[in-house]
């Protein structure tokens, strides 16, 4: 049962000396959660993806690197903050607000998606409420 939209994603990532990127026992605790909520080829502990008549184990249950392409690229993003703490060789940032880490999308960034329009929301009103009172009656 191969799936074609499965066979279009990228290689799953690899650190520079090319080992796969690996978790904590925490935050694999974290994915295997995500993985049962989240990925649409997990049956009960197996993968429908290598699904040849055979029951196939979950690769990505049993393992603490991330070697699952639809895992990676499907499921993970769903959880911004657990992305961001596996992948953290690149440049990850702590949300000044809440402290969450995230990959920033410029190098200005201080806040996490979440508070970042929680802040300029914030920061809008401020701004008009200002530009109101000087106005001359």
């Amino acid at each position: 049962m191969s799936n074609p939209i499965y066979k279009d994603l990228p290689p799953v990532e690899r650190k520079r000396d090319g080992s796969l990127y690996r978790m904590t026992p925490a935050q694999h605790k974290q994915a295997k959660s995500l993985l049962r909520r989240e990925c649409c080829s997990y049956d009960d502990g197996n993968c429908l993806e290598q699904d040849d008549e055979d029951a196939h184990t979950c690769t990505q249950c049993i393992s603490c690197s991330v070697c699952c392409k639809w895992f990676r690229y499907a499921v993970l993003p769903q959880l911004s903050a657990l992305e961001a703490e596996i992948f953290k060789d690149r440049d990850t940032k702590r949300c000044v607000i809440c402290g969450q880490a995230f990959v920033p999308k410029s190098n200005r960034a201080k806040y996490c998606p979440d508070c970042a329009a929680k802040v300029h929301r914030r920061q809008k009103a401020e701004s008009e409420r200002k530009r109101r009172s000087r106005v001359d009656n």
